[in-house]
C-alpha cells in the first residue's frame, strides 16, 4: 500500500468493528469518506463505569441475564447490577451461622456470564449445543450468551450512528468481528452464528483475525521506539523487513511474523501460535494466591454469599495490577472486606476463633504478606510471582519461534493489546530479548478494535497467509497392496478400494494468496440423493496418510444441493471448491452438466440445539 490516498474497497457507507474480548470489548467505526481523507479518523465508544466515574473505551466482558433467560444488562451495567443484587442478598442474610448458604431467591436465579470468551479456545468438541456455566453455577448454551452480548454491542453501536447520522440502515453497514488468529475454524465460525443470531445480516459481516488487525493499525499509527521517538512503522519498515505481532489480550497470547510487501501490504511468514498467556491467567493466580492464605471453602463461601466484596476484591486487584511496575519497592497493599474477616472467623474450629491476620501470618507466604487494618500488605517480589508463570509462557512462546532459523534476522517486535500495556510484562520481555526493537503503540490496547475497522476497508491489505493445517477429503482410490495395509481394504461392487485416504487440498505450513482455490470433482451415484455430502478433515501432519489418523480430526460437513431434471438418468458431476488464504474457510460448489454454482455450506458445528 503506497502512500497514497486509499480507496475504500467496502461499498458500505460505514464499517462498524467489534472486538469482542475475554476481559473487555468495545467498538468502533468510521465512514468511507472519512478513510478515504484520514484512515485513523475512527470513532471509538466511550464507556462510564457509573460509581467508580471512570471513562474507557471498553466495557467488561460481563453478561446479566434475568430469571426467564432474558437480556438484563452488559458491561460495566452489568458488574453494577449484579453486585446491587448481591449487595440486598447481602443485606437480607442474618449473622447466624445456620442462614450462612442462604441466598436471596432473585439473586440466585439470574444469569451473571463474566470473562467466558476462553470456552471457545482450543475447544475440539465445540457445537451448537456447548453449555457454558454462569458465575453462580448455572448453565445456558454458550450461543445464547455470545448472542446476547453480540447483540447489545451491535445495537449500541447501531443507535451512536443513528444519533449522530440520520437516515442509517443496517445495510449502510459492513460488521467485522475479531477473533483470536490461534482458534480454529469451528470456533471462527461459531463467532460467525452467534453475530448472525444477532442481527448482523451473514453479507454484511466479515471475522478479522485479531494480531492482523492490529498489525494493519499500527502500519498508520504513531509508534514509540525505546529511544522514546514518535514514528510511523510503515516509515520505518522497507519492503521486505519482516517482524513480530505479539497480541496480548486478556485470554490468549497471539505471535505471529508479518513482512511487508512492495506494495506496503503485509504477508503473514508464520501461522500464528500462542495460548492461554493473557492477562486473566494473573487474575487466576491472585484467586489461587487468596485460596492458598483462607482456602477454597472459604473463598467459595465469600463468593457464593458475599458476591458484592467478592466483585470489589478483583476490580481493585485490577487496578494494582496495571500500575505495579517492575521498580517499585513498596508493598502493595489491598483492603480485604470485613465479610471475609468475619467467615474466617466462623470456620473455627475446637471453640479456638481465629481472626484473618493470623491466618494471613501462618499461610505459606508469611514472610512476604502481612495484614494490618483490614489490609493486606503483599511484597513487590510475592506481587511479581504472580505474573512469572504467564511472562514465562509468553517469553518461552516468543524464543521458539526467534531461535528458528527462518526468523532469527527478525529484529522488531510490536506488542499489542490491552495486556501489553503492563510495564512489568515490557520489562521482563525488554530485559530478556535485549538484542530485539521493541515497539509498542501509544494506544496497545485499541490496535485489534481500530485495525479491524481499518481491515474492513481494505481486506486485501493482508496479501498472503500461511495455512495452519492440512485440509482434506476422504477418497476410495483403487487398493494397492504395496502402499496400502489390508485392514483398510473394501470391495465396492466387483473393485477393491482403500477406504478412509487422505486426498490432501494444502498442506500446514503451505504460503496462500486470498482466494486460493483447491477444487475436486465428485460423481452423485444414487438418482435419488438432492444433495451431496462431504466430510472434510484437518490434520497437524503435512502428509497424513488417512483420515481416521491420530494427527486428524473432523472438520466438518460439506453440504452441496443440486438438482436434476425429473426422470434424468445422468450421473451428476458436482465439482467443489475450498477457498483458503481468507480469515474463514470459505466453500463453492458447481454442477458441471449445467453449470449451475452453489454457495455450498460447511458445518462445523453440527446439528442445531
Amino acid at each position: 500500500m503506497a502512500d497514497a490516498k486509499k480507496k475504500s474497497a467496502c461499498p458500505n457507507l460505514f464499517v462498524a468493528a467489534i472486538d469482542f474480548g475475554t476481559t473487555y470489548s468495545g467498538y468502533a467505526f468510521s465512514g468511507k469518506d472519512d478513510f478515504e481523507k484520514d484512515p485513523l479518523k475512527i470513532s471509538a465508544n466511550h464507556w462510564n463505569a457509573g460509581a467508580r466515574s471512570l471513562i474507557s473505551h471498553k466495557a467488561p466482558t460481563c453478561l446479566l441475564l434475568k430469571p426467564d433467560k432474558t437480556f438484563q444488562s452488559f458491561g460495566y451495567k452489568a458488574e453494577n447490577d449484579f453486585t446491587l443484587l448481591a449487595e440486598d442478598n447481602d443485606d437480607d442474610d442474618d449473622d447466624d451461622d445456620d442462614d450462612e448458604e442462604k441466598v436471596k431467591e432473585d439473586f440466585k436465579t439470574y444469569y451473571y456470564f463474566h470473562r467466558f470468551k476462553m470456552i471457545l479456545h482450543n475447544n475440539k468438541d465445540l457445537s451448537r449445543s456447548t453449555q457454558i456455566e454462569d458465575e453462580t453455577g448455572k448453565s445456558l448454551p454458550a450461543v445464547e450468551v455470545f448472542t446476547h452480548s453480540i447483540r447489545y454491542l451491535k445495537d449500541h453501536l447501531f443507535t451512536s450512528l443513528v444519533d449522530s447520522f440520520n437516515g442509517i440502515t443496517e445495510q449502510d453497514i459492513k460488521y467485522v468481528v475479531t477473533v483470536p488468529a490461534i482458534w480454529n475454524d469451528n470456533a471462527k465460525q461459531f463467532m460467525r452464528l452467534a453475530a448472525t443470531l444477532a442481527g448482523i445480516s451473514a453479507d454484511n459481516l466479515s471475522i478479522a483475525l485479531e494480531p492482523e488487525a492490529a498489525s494493519l493499525y499500527c502500519q498508520h499509527h504513531s509508534i514509540v521506539g525505546e529511544d522514546g521517538e514518535k514514528e510511523l512503522l510503515k516509515k520505518t519498515a522497507r519492503s521486505g523487513d519482516a517482524y513480530m505481532v505479539v497480541d496480548l489480550g486478556g485470554g490468549t497470547a497471539d505471535i505471529t511474523v508479518h513482512e511487508k510487501q512492495i506494495d506496503g501490504s503485509l504477508k503473514e511468514l508464520l501461522a500464528a501460535t500462542g495460548g492461554a498467556f493473557g492477562g486473566k491467567n494473573v487474575d487466576d493466580a491472585f484467586k489461587s494466591f487468596l485460596e492458598d492464605i483462607v482456602g477454597k471453602d472459604i473463598m467459595k463461601k465469600f463468593k457464593n454469599n458475599c458476591m458484592e466484596d467478592y466483585i470489589d476484591i478483583f476490580r481493585e486487584f485490577e487496578t494494582k495490577k496495571r500500575s505495579v511496575t517492575e521498580d517499585s519497592v513498596s508493598k502493595v497493599s489491598m483492603t480485604m472486606p470485613v465479610t471475609l474477616s468475619d467467615l474466617v472467623k466462623r470456620s473455627s474450629t475446637k471453640g479456638k476463633k481465629v481472626i484473618l491476620k493470623e491466618v494471613v501470618e501462618n499461610s505459606k507466604y508469611g514472610n512476604e504478606v502481612g495484614f494490618a487494618k483490614q489490609k493486606i500488605h503483599i511484597s513487590h517480589a510475592q506481587f511479581v510471582q504472580l505474573f512469572k508463570p504467564t511472562v514465562d509462557g509468553i517469553l518461552k512462546h516468543m524464543e521458539g519461534i526467534l531461535y528458528q532459523s527462518n526468523f532469527c534476522h527478525v529484529k522488531n517486535i510490536l506488542m499489542v493489546g490491552g495486556f501489553s500495556e503492563c510495564e512489568l510484562l515490557q520489562n521482563a520481555i525488554k530485559n530478556r530479548l535485549t538484542q530485539k526493537r521493541i515497539i509498542i503503540p501509544e494506544d496497545a490496547g485499541l490496535a485489534v478494535l481500530k485495525g479491524a475497522v481499518l481491515f474492513g476497508h481494505i481486506p486485501r491489505a493482508i496479501s498472503g497467509r500461511v495455512a495452519r493445517y492440512t485440509y482434506g477429503i476422504q477418497s476410495w482410490p483403487m487398493f494397492n497392496d504395496r502402499c496400502h495395509p489390508e485392514s483398510k481394504r473394501v470391495m465396492v461392487g466387483s473393485t477393491a478400494r482403500c477406504r478412509d485416504v487422505f486426498f490432501k487440498f494444502i498442506e500446514i505450513g503451505q504460503q496462500v494468496t486470498p482466494g486460493h482455490r483447491e477444487a475436486q470433482v465428485f460423481q452423485v451415484l444414487n438418482p435419488a440423493e438432492n444433495s451431496l455430502e462431504c466430510t472434510v478433515f484437518a490434520s497437524t501432519e503435512r502428509d497424513p496418510a488417512f483420515v481416521d489418523d491420530a494427527s486428524c480430526s473432523q472438520l466438518g460437513i460439506l453440504t452441496v444441493p443440486f438438482s436434476r431434471p425429473a426422470n434424468s438418468t445422468r450421473a451428476v458431476e458436482i465439482e467443489e471448491t475450498l477457498i483458503f488464504g481468507e480469515t474463514e474457510l470459505r466453500v463453492k460448489a458447481k454442477d458441471l452438466a449445467t453449470g449451475q454454482e452453489f454457495e455450498a455450506s460447511l458445518n462445523l458445528l453440527g446439528n442445531e440445539i
